[in-house]
């Protein structure tokens, strides 16, 4: 059998085009989840991912709204809303419910009786001691899985400690900041620090594992029949990033100190400043090392550092000659150099290099928009909305944007009745006594 030349990206992009996701079944659409998190993205997260793949996810929220509504890069909102909220509130049904009353939380068990999957984040033992916990809810819902988001997790020494789950809390216990920054003394004295990871970044990988555990549940419990309770620890998903320093320690007996873009492994492995910008350069091995020196016309330095242990040792000193020769390039010339070399096999080794994007620059490559990677949304609640496109291209089941943002409370009505049957009465009823 044979193909065409070149003929793969056509048929990638026939069978995975995001733009035809909205005519294929969703992989989830049977899943029914309560995501009754406060004030927490990891929950969100991982409600957003179950979303995105067909979920009927009902976000619940107090009556005056959940405060993730209120959580924004510098504080910018747009129509009352943070960007984070109109992020991850897609896809999803919103109704409100006071769990601080026993009306409320009477409401939310008979809801639990209709899901498959409830999220929460409240302290250890709280929903528990409200009688809506894992272990009220499976006795009477026993096909039930409960994903329980807390700092410290479920149980263990610190687990009853009030400090609320927030995403710098499981970054600073993860260790990972430690190393994150410039070694002390150089660069600026705000860089030479312990420095936070990306944006909320914990959260996010704690969210994104207990979404994987959640539908790892799913398929187990279409073989048992039976649910189960899910622990998951922001601080301990961070911990599986932390480049091995928990590893590094046990096994060399000292603390790995910053070392700013340089690599403690390898080298080069690192960001070199470009004319313009910045660029990823990688050339580590010694085949590889040979390719970068003929690259950037250095013999002399593949003679001078010819081991991965001698370039190590002098990474700071060789980042410099990097840099002097990228001063006059710009990120796309040095990419340009790299991409010529490789492609057209100008000489022994492969060399990776990667422009470094500001925001403008990714928003501005056609290749993402090509992939479908962001999608304008038309709200009529929120207006114009750029929201980034699921991952995940998929040929059969792909998941998909349905819908942005809701505002608090907007699917009160539809919810309650469908699955509690309470009419338009009862619920005016309800959020008078501040139920709802």
């Amino acid at each position: 059998m044979t193909t065409e030349p070149h003929s793969w990206p056509r048929y990638a992009k026939e069978i995975t085009d995001p733009a035809l996701a909205h005519e294929k079944p969703e992989a989830l659409d049977d899943l029914r989840v309560l995501d009754a998190s406060s004030g927490n993205f990891a929950a969100l997260f991982a409600s957003s991912i179950l979303a995105e793949f067909g979920a009927e996810v009902i976000r619940l929220e107090p009556p005056g709204g959940d405060v993730a509504r209120l959580f924004s890069p510098q504080g910018v909102k747009h129509r009352g809303t943070g960007l984070a909220y109109l992020v991850e509130a897609r896809n999803k049904r919103h109704i409100t419910l006071n769990l601080d009353m026993p009306a409320g939380r009477e409401l939310f068990a008979r809801l639990a009786l209709h899901v498959d999957v409830v999220i929460e984040s409240a302290r250890p033992g709280q929903m528990d001691a409200w009688g809506i916990g894992y272990r009220q809810l499976s006795a009477v819902n026993p096909r039930l899985i409960y994903l329980g988001f807390s700092t410290h997790g479920q149980f263990g020494p610190r687990a009853a400690s009030p400090i609320p789950d927030y995403d710098i809390t499981n970054q600073a216990l993860s260790g990972t900041p430690y190393t994150t920054g410039e070694p002390a003394g150089e660069g600026t004295p705000e860089s030479s620090v312990p420095t936070k990871q990306g944006n909320w970044i914990a959260w996010y990988i704690g969210g994104g594992w207990g979404a994987f555990a959640a539908m790892t549940a799913v398929i187990w419990r279409a073989a048992s029949g039976q649910g189960q309770f899910i622990d998951c620890s922001p601080a301990e998903a961070e911990m599986r990033f932390t480049d091995y320093d928990m590893h590094w320690y046990h096994a060399n007996k000292r603390i790995r100190e910053r070392l700013g873009a340089l690599n403690v492994s390898v080298f080069p492995y690192t960001l070199i400043k470009t004319k313009d910008s910045y660029s990823f350069i990688a050339g580590f091995s010694d085949i590889n090392w040979t390719g970068l020196t003929n690259i950037i016309q250095r013999p002399d330095l593949k003679e001078r550092f010819p081991t991965t242990k001698t370039r190590i040792g002098e990474s700071k000193l060789l980042h410099r000659e990097l840099e002097g020769w990228a001063a006059t390039l710009t990120s796309q010339e040095v990419l340009d150099r790299v991409q010529d070399y490789v492609a057209n096999k100008r000489g022994p080794g492969t060399v990776a290099s990667a422009r470094l994007n500001r925001p403008s620059d990714t928003l501005a490559e056609t290749h993402w928009w090509e992939r479908g990677v962001f999608e304008r949304i038309e709200d009529r609640d929120y207006g114009e909305l750029l929201l980034q496109a699921p991952p995940w291209k998929m040929s059969r089941t792909p998941p998909r944007i349905k819908w942005a943002c809701r505002p608090v409370g907007a699917d009160n009505e539809m919810v309650y009745l469908k699955y509690l049957g309470l009419g338009r009465e009862r619920l005016r009823s309800l959020k008078a006594e501040g139920v709802l």
